[in-house]
């Protein structure tokens, strides 16, 4: 094989592979060989067919095998010759005209990994923020829980229902004067003021007693998710079959058990064991954050401009979805779009920190382990199907690039953990909501240093740009988070068609938002 180096610029690289015909012929040959004793053909004993009948009925596939075999194993060999690390999959291309008998003209074309020196981390200083779980905090937590446990008891017949009340009730929809589909339930609970049911629908229902029947009229919204009803007027028949108020609850033990739990005190412990799981996570990202910083400072190398590419996609993706949630969502894809080079240069930088991590990482001997990797693909596979959950083990298995991005977040985290053990941390007791303000602030910090004025953001954004910029808080690459995302929304989980799409929830329910 002639190997021909046509690009040499900062990290990208080009090549022109000649692959002589002959060694193609040859390959085709052995080929032939291999599978010649598997050929069956009328007139001859098994493994007796002649190469050539196997050549002429099998030639051209197994010629296009060879190709890409040969083409393979040559990057291969181009990888290890000239000492290649590739910053992604390179970009492979047989050349235009190429016919069996010719030499193969292959054209590689990629971005290698740029020479990273791993920084000294003796003598690095932490501060962790750490805030302790009060016994104030905890109950306030159960007292949330507890409303939104609420339990309702049958009301007087004569009360009129008012904000608060439960009804239970029947209804049929029907738009001009057609019931329409999932516009019909029955024994359905509806809390007055809750904001379940699409505008008008639950104000209509004041003042109603049990027993009474009444018609309503409403407007679908002009955005509501069916869109045959989206801004359509509709009727619905409403029978009261209950009104109900909220019974006195009391924090006791029958109400952890009625949770499932033995007594009130195992709630307690429940929620201060997750109130506590929630601050180590914000000391960790305040923590993450101090030490990515400290290891960005004095680094300014070049980095392959298709992985801050593949980065600046994961977090443009994540604005844009965050934008289609906010009230207007125009206003906010064109504030993102405005200040579009910010985010990329905030995309360099992850990528530029992840490198650094990867380096301290070789350097001192942090690996993920088999067993690691294994569970790393198990979690990853649930969100296929099971009958494609083989080929993607294969998959990974076969695919370094697949295999290093999976492996990519741990590994991250597996090198920070590292560096924690090294470092020398001093404790800060704080309150949670000093910590999120720390958190916070090195999010605007970051933005400062892409150049993002953060006065400026408007407050249809605000918590789109916030959410990025504190998800980068968390890591330098953060690819584990843009994994787990829509992949493992099962469109699998239907939404309940058969309670009229009114409603608010999932479940297509009628008259909501």
């Amino acid at each position: 094989m002639q190997i021909n180096e046509t690009t040499n610029e900062g990290l990208k690289r080009a090549y022109a592979l000649t692959i002589p015909a002959a060694d193609i012929e040859k390959q085709i040959d052995a080929e032939i060989k291999k599978v010649a004793p598997q050929i069956k053909m009328p007139g001859f004993r098994p493994g007796k067919v002649p190469a050539n009948l196997v050549r002429k009925m099998h030639g051209e596939q197994l010629h296009a095998q060879v190709i890409n075999d040969t083409i393979r194993s040559s990057v291969d060999e181009l990888m290890k010759e000239k000492e290649l690390r590739p910053a992604m999959q390179p970009a492979i291309s047989l050349g235009e005209g190429y016919e069996q008998g010719k030499d193969a003209e292959v054209t590689v074309e990629l971005e290698v990994l740029p020479d990273v020196e791993a920084p000294d981390t003796d003598g690095l200083t932490l501060e962790r923020l750490t805030v302790p779980v009060s016994d104030e905090a905890v109950d306030e937590t159960v007292g949330r829980i507890a409303e939104g446990n609420k339990t309702y008891k049958d009301a007087a017949k004569t009360r009129k229902a008012k904000d608060g009340d439960q009804l239970i009730i029947d209804f049929v929809g029907r738009v001009d004067g057609t019931e329409f589909e999932g516009g019909k339930a029955e024994g359905t609970p509806l809390v007055i003021g809750s904001g379940t049911f699409i505008p008008g629908f639950e104000e209509q229902l004041t003042g109603v007693k049990t027993g009474e029947e009444k018609t309503i009229t409403v407007t679908f919204p002009e955005d509501y998710q069916a869109q045959h009803l989206a801004g359509k007027e509709a009727e619905f028949d409403v029978t009261v079959q209950a009104v109900k108020v909220e019974a006195e609850g009391k924090i006791d033990d029958d109400f952890a058990k009625s949770l499932g739990l033995d007594s009130l005190d195992k709630l307690k412990e429940l929620v201060r064991g997750q109130l506590e799981q929630e601050t180590a996570g914000l000391t960790r990202t305040q923590m993450k954050r101090q030490l990515l910083d400290t290891l960005a400072a004095g680094h300014d190398f070049a980095v392959p401009e298709g992985m801050v590419d593949a980065e600046f996609q994961q977090i443009w993706a994540q604005l844009q979805q965050e934008a289609q949630g906010e009230e207007d969502t125009e206003a906010a894809l064109k504030e993102i779009e405005a200040e579009k080079d910010d985010y990329r240069k905030i995309a360099e930088r992850r990528v530029r920190l992840g490198l650094l991590l990867s380096e301290i990482g070789q350097k001192n001997g942090v690996e993920v382990s088999g067993q690691e990797m294994n569970m790393l693909m198990q979690q990853a596979a649930q969100q296929y199907r099971e009958e494609d959950r083989e080929r993607f083990f294969q998959y990974v298995q076969q695919d370094p690039m697949a295999a290093a991005q999976l492996r990519a977040p741990l590994y991250e985290d597996k090198v920070v953990d590292f560096l924690f053990d090294k470092a020398e941390i001093t404790d800060r007791e704080v309150t949670r909501e000093e910590l999120e303000a720390a958190i916070e602030a090195d999010a605007e910090e970051e933005a400062a240093k892409a150049k993002k004025p953060a006065a400026k953001k408007a407050p249809a954004k605000k918590a789109a740009a916030k959410k990025t910029t504190a998800k980068k808080a968390e890591g330098a690459g953060d690819k584990d988070e843009a994994k787990k995302p829509a992949a493992k929304k099962a469109p699998a989980k239907k939404p309940a068609a058969k309670k009229a799409p009114a409603k608010k929830p999932a479940a297509n329910k009628p008259a909501s938002k």
